[in-house]
């Protein structure tokens, strides 16, 4: 089983990795003062599993011999294999000790790294979207479109920030407009074949498929007209050009649903130091993002308008903020609220 102790200094050199359904990204910290080796993206359909991975495309190309394996993978870790949610590789910390030659093996949730980054990115790497332009010491909430729909918060207190990792992207999402009432009975639900009737998540709006449900029930309103685009890139890049009336219409709509989801997450949590923006979605339509759609269905929320007011809003664009993010974490464990108990193994 997985060591329950309390970690206030992990041990160097660190390799770093950010799993997701693609691609995999790592890094090695060499030590405290944060100086990396990068590695290319690892395609991870060119490996049968992540222990032949990270032995080719990472220990293999230095020599450098790292101690602890931090990971951040998309699902719940539970036990000592860990299935990614998103692609047939299996993380085995154990295995990874004993034939990599890792010392210690700690497993977090993706947007976890994400929250851990939106406590420590600068200025640079973030665009503001409103007025507000400053992140308060405060309570945030990262929020990631893009396969699928990341939530994470990351609370302040005691001067330290504490990571807390969610489903929140499966929360229900109703209809509010005249609009909105005439696309839902076309939108796909979530799939459960236990229920009489599917429900609309916040993942299935606000993701690449979520986009495509949108455009596709905006098609059958309008006519039961035969879509034109059968991939999200083309919808937003046919959207923000101004080229498609309807695609235009659905890239809006995803900013106000996307605004109206964010906002609810600032009031549960009551993000005063910002709703960050990550995932491959939100910088790749920054121009929809910027309009006015999104900032003003993140701030309708009657009786509370002038709190919402209050709260920045931002879309992440550094490339790579989950390993940032794991990599503040590594570098000074002590200010992060960050329990490893049953996600860190020991030999």
């Amino acid at each position: 089983m997985a060591n329950t102790q309390r970690d206030d200094t992990l041990p160097f050199p660190i390799l770093i990795g950010d799993i997701g359904g693609t691609n995999a990204r790592f890094s090695i910290l060499i030590d405290e003062s944060g100086e990396q080796i990068s590695f290319p993206n690892v395609v991870n359909k060119d490996f049968a599993t992540i222990d032949e991975a990270i032995r080719v495309s990472v220990l293999e190309t230095t020599d450098y011999k790292p101690r602890l394996l931090i990971l951040a993978l998309a699902g719940p870790i539970k036990g000592d294999e860990v299935p990614l949610t998103n692609f047939p590789w299996v993380v085995r910390p154990k295995i990874l000790m004993a034939d990599l030659g890792f010392s210690e093996v700690l497993l977090l949730n993706d947007f976890e790294a994400q929250a851990l980054a939106a406590a420590t990115l600068g200025e640079n790497d973030r665009q503001h979207l409103g007025s507000l332009s400053e992140a308060p010491l405060g309570s945030r909430v990262v929020l990631g479109p893009g396969t699928g729909l990341g939530v994470a918060g990351l609370l302040r207190a005691r001067d330290t920030w504490f990571p807390v990792p969610g489903e929140g992207g499966h929360v229900d999402v109703g209809p509010r407009t005249a609009r909105d009432h005439a696309l839902w009975p076309y939108l796909t639900p979530v799939h459960d074949p236990n229920a009489a009737l599917g429900r609309i998540s916040a993942e299935e709006l606000l993701s690449g498929r979520g986009l495509m449900n949108i455009y596709r029930a905006l098609c059958k309103v309008e006519g039961n007209l035969t879509p034109r685009y059968t991939e999200p890139a083309e919808v937003s890049a046919a959207g923000i050009s101004g080229s498609d009336g309807l695609a235009g219409e659905a890239l809006s709509l995803f900013a106000t649903y996307l605004g109206r989801v964010a906002g609810d997450l600032a009031l549960i949590f009551m993000a005063k130091g910002g709703v960050f923006l990550a995932g491959g979605i939100s910088p790749k339509i920054l121009p929809a993002l910027q309009s006015g759609e999104f900032r003003a269905a993140f701030e309708d929320k009657a009786p509370h308008q002038s709190l919402l007011h209050g709260i920045p809003t931002f879309v992440v664009t550094h490339p790579q903020a989950a390993l940032h993010g794991l990599a503040a974490f590594a570098m000074t464990p002590s200010e992060f609220g960050l329990a490893t108990e049953g996600r860190h193994w020991r030999r």
